[in-house]
């Protein structure tokens, strides 16, 4: 199991955790996400996956969400 934490800006509800949520979920091996949500600033997202994960593959899923790592 690999934990990497995220900075995420854009975010500002909770429609948006679920937004990254979703696509960060469906990244292979990811088990865990977890989001702790700074409406209008920096959130730190936080992805728990079997085995390490592809920064640029992290990047798309949060872009594809609408929002962006910092």
């Amino acid at each position: 199991m690999t934990t990497e934490t995220y900075r995420v800006t854009g975010m500002t509800c909770g429609h948006c955790v679920t937004a990254v949520t979703e696509e960060l979920t469906a990244l292979p091996d990811v088990t865990t996400v977890t989001v702790d949500l700074v409406a209008g600033g920096t959130s730190d997202v936080t992805v728990e996956s079997g085995t390490p994960l592809d920064r640029q593959d992290v990047v798309r899923a949060v872009d594809e969400a609408g929002y962006a790592l910092a």
